[in-house]
């Protein structure tokens, strides 16, 4: 089955989109949560593929948006809530992530007896793998992690950094979207949730206290988030495996929108790793 666009609707917040790519079984698979990146979204390029590749391979594959990317119930391909990109932050991501899991493994969940809620995995590619490692180290309910691209700080972030003191004058700062071309807007309380938690948002500290699996996959031409931030999260979790990636770049070759049948082939790379990583 391939459902697409259910919504999880809750109190006083904004709603998560998300689909469900698994066989019809009434036999319990295990569940892996994607987690997209900065200015993502889990429509893009070929994510519906890789979806599909884990559910051939027997597994419950949920993909989803995080409230605040910019995407609506209406619309979740791209950005036409810039609002709502504005008043994101990566203490919203951890919470919207949460609630899914927590919906997921619930009664409510007219699908629960397709999961082993006792086999999950979180894979989280570029910022989604530094939101993916903060929670794998804080919830027991995790049993492997999966990153791809990942950052290892959120403080060396771009939409983290900056000019602070004309951030906070204006209240706003922007960045380029180069394939749509807009101007993606931060609210300064972006950096102010930043600063507030940055204990918890500390990767390195998460990534030392990870006890279960954990398989880090990373270009090394990649040319947004450096090797370099791979071999610091394998540094700081020694107990890791990491998977070199050559010849291919920060979202594997993907594009949006992705027009083919097939992979590129080191995404189909990645797929592959990351499912014989978990089965």
């Amino acid at each position: 089955m391939e459902i697409k666009n259910e919504v999880l609707n809750r109190k006083a917040q904004k709603p998560i989109i998300f689909d469900l790519f698994f066989k019809q079984t009434n036999k319990p698979k295990a569940l892996v949560i994607f987690c997209h990146g900065y200015k993502g979204f889990k429509d893009w390029g070929p994510w519906d593929l890789v979806a599909q590749h884990f559910k051939n391979n027997d597994l419950f594959f949920v993909k989803f948006n995080f409230s605040h990317n910019g995407g609506t119930v209406k619309q979740p391909i791209d950005f036409p809530d810039l609002d709502a990109f504005a008043e994101n932050n990566y203490s919203k991501e951890l919470q919207d992530l949460d609630d899914l899991i927590n919906y997921l493994l619930s009664q409510n969940n007219d699908y629960l007896s397709e999961i082993d809620i006792n086999n999950i995995t979180l894979i989280g590619h570029s910022r989604g793998g530094g939101i993916a490692t903060i929670k794998a180290s804080e919830d027991s309910r995790i049993t492997d992690l999966i990153t791809w691209a990942s950052v290892c700080a959120f403080g060396k972030r771009t939409s983290t950094t900056g000019d602070l003191k004309q951030w906070k004058i204006d209240g706003v700062k922007y960045v380029l979207n180069g394939r749509t071309k807009q101007q993606m807007p931060h609210n300064y309380q972006f950096y102010l949730d930043y600063k507030a938690n940055k204990e918890r948002l500390n990767i390195e500290k998460c990534c030392k206290k990870i006890k279960i699996p954990h398989l880090i996959i990373h270009a090394i031409d990649d040319p947004s988030v450096k090797f370099e931030e791979a071999k610091n999260l394998h540094k700081w979790n020694p107990n890791s495996k990491l998977f070199k990636l050559e010849n291919s770049n920060h979202v594997f070759d993907g594009k949006h929108p992705w027009e083919e049948k097939n992979l590129p082939k080191a995404l189909e790379a990645v797929t592959k790793q990351s499912l014989m990583f978990i089965t």
